[in-house]
């Protein structure tokens, strides 16, 4: 898990993100994901036209703990 957080495209990150049914806000250069029932936000930033490692990780921990993508919470 986790072996290839580096390459993941800022773009796919926030389509999945949408796909998942967040809601997204864009403010200079921060791109501010929520969505109802889940109680964290999610703050990405762009690293090129990567998204940064550790957004990657924070992302798939919340869909691990809300079960978003139809696992168990």
């Amino acid at each position: 898990m986790g072996g290839s957080d580096a390459n993941i495209r800022f773009d796919d990150l926030c389509r999945l993100l949408a796909w998942l049914g967040f809601k997204e806000r864009v403010r200079g250069s921060h791109h501010i994901f929520r969505k109802q029932g889940v109680g964290e936000l999610i703050n990405l930033q762009k690293e090129g036209n990567k998204a940064k490692v550790y957004q990657v990780r924070q992302v798939r921990r919340i869909i691990v703990r809300y079960g978003l993508l139809g696992g168990e919470r």
